[in-house]
């Protein structure tokens, strides 16, 4: 929890930070390919340094990455202040640059933040730790834009800066005080190593040697592809057919709905048979966030679609994560999530460059004019503004349907509980001041893994994929 806590103030003041890069690149020119360029900023360098932060995590301990990531943070925002503050002010361009080396840090965080998990909850508390970071993610969410907004009319950047400083500090405090018990430097540290190029391949290739892990990875790349090109226009979609206080309580639904599912796994702690419950999300997902976000009319039925489908995305995101923590062993774990991480995102940013152009020069004109596939789509979407991207997120939904179906018919997906067994873990140190079981504990026997259901440590600290 004194991790979990740390993490959640650092995603808050990282979200703040975000909304005011935007203001500040927004500013310059009022321009879309501004923000977008923003956003690939910060996305791409965390997809392509994520399989060599995994190597690298693998090679140290997992409590040593977390401070790396937080002292990254610290360093790029810490220089922004400086500049700001003595410099003679933030130029919008050096947004830029601190955003790609924040987007480097992240890249350590999430995959060593996934790794310490095991470290930090028993194996039956991972679901729900994992649900507890993804409540947090989306908290911020809805938080980091209206504290940004506050702080910006009445502050300036200046303060977001100081603030932002203030919770890395938060996190990185929390990291250094908690002790994670079998937290060590992998055997072999002194001998000679191989590349950290050849060691981040072996991330990926560790997953394609696991027929489990190799489909679900593939499964989730193709869902990110589909999905993130219907909801890359869900913000234009909603600006054009109604106005900017609709999409403000679109975008809130989204982080309500994500906090609602942090919560739901926390007490819950997921589907027992997590591959199915995976592409059921998933299909959930599909049918509400973007088929019925197309369908639907009005502000109501825009944030309820958005409010199931942020909901089923933090179930199938945690239960994803718990795969990786019970089918990896600890000392792969860095480069398997630092793979996961590119393979699952890598689409995204294809989508994003194709979706903008093809919405502006495809799909609205021929709603506009009822050509193409509005032939068929135009007795269900309509013809005013914002049509033609409501048609790109139906077919995006029709496709991720198809791609869910396929996982739920795929055995190595749908079965990848039974098919691929849990490995041990170390296990987490049972909190000072619970009581003590009436009978010792027995030694584990060579098999499957024991559950300990009465010791403490109910919840713990987790991150999204």
């Amino acid at each position: 929890m004194l991790v979990w806590s740390g993490q959640a103030v650092s995603l808050v003041g990282s979200a703040v930070l975000r909304f005011a890069f935007i203001i500040e690149v927004w500013s310059t020119g009022e321009q879309a390919s501004a923000v977008t360029a923003l956003t690939l900023c910060a996305v791409l360098p965390q997809a392509l340094f994520s399989p060599f932060a995994g190597a690298i995590i693998d090679r140290i301990r997992k409590r040593s990455a977390l401070q790396i990531a937080d002292a990254g943070g610290i360093l790029a925002v810490g220089l922004l202040a400086l500049v700001h503050f003595f410099g003679g002010g933030l130029e919008p361009w050096q947004v830029y640059p601190a955003t790609v080396v924040l987007g480097i840090s992240a890249a350590f965080q999430l995959p060593a933040l996934t790794a310490a998990v095991p470290l930090l909850v028993r194996k039956d508390q991972l679901g729900r730790a994992n649900g507890l970071l993804a409540g947090a993610r989306s908290a911020a969410g809805i938080c980091g834009p209206a504290l940004g907004g506050i702080m910006i009319a009445l502050s300036g950047i200046g303060a977001v800066l100081v603030i932002d400083l203030v919770s890395y500090a938060f996190a990185l405090i929390g990291v250094r005080i908690v002790r994670m018990k079998g937290d060590k430097v992998p055997e072999g540290a002194g001998a000679p190593r191989t590349k950290i190029t050849a060691e981040a391949v072996e991330g990926i290739r560790y997953l394609f040697r696991h027929a489990s892990l190799r489909d679900m990875t593939v499964n989730f790349c193709t869902v990110n592809l589909v999905m993130v090109f219907g909801f890359a226009v869900v913000q234009p979609m909603v600006l054009l057919k109604s106005g900017n206080g609709e999409l403000a309580a679109v975008n809130s639904a989204i982080g309500v709905g994500g906090v609602v599912g942090g919560l739901l796994m926390a007490a819950w702690g997921g589907p027992k048979n997590r591959g199915s419950g995976m592409m059921l999300g998933v299909l959930g997902m599909c049918l509400s966030a973007q088929i019925g976000m197309s369908l639907v009319g009005g502000v109501v039925g825009w944030c309820a679609a958005m409010l199931v489908g942020a909901l089923l995305m933090t179930v199938v995101n945690a239960s994803m994560q718990a795969i990786v923590q019970t089918k990896v062993p600890h000392e792969w774990q860095g480069r398997v999530f630092g793979a996961v991480m590119f393979l699952s995102q890598i689409s995204g940013p294809l989508a994003m460059a194709f979706s903008g152009p093809l919405a502006d020069g495809l799909f609205e004109p021929q709603a506009a004019d009822g050509s193409g596939v509005f032939v068929a789509l135009g007795p269900l979407l309509g013809d005013e503004p914002g049509s033609g991207m409501a048609g790109m997120l139906f077919l995006a939904g029709v496709a991720g349907v198809v791609v869910a179906l396929w996982g739920l018919a795929s055995r190595s997906i749908r079965d990848i509980d039974v098919l691929l067994p849990d490995i041990e873990h170390p296990e987490p140190e049972p909190e000072p001041g619970r009581d003590s079981e009436p009978e010792p504990r027995p030694r584990p026997r060579p098999g499957p893994a024991l559950v300990a259901e009465d010791e403490g440590g109910e919840k713990g600290d987790a991150v999204r994929a």
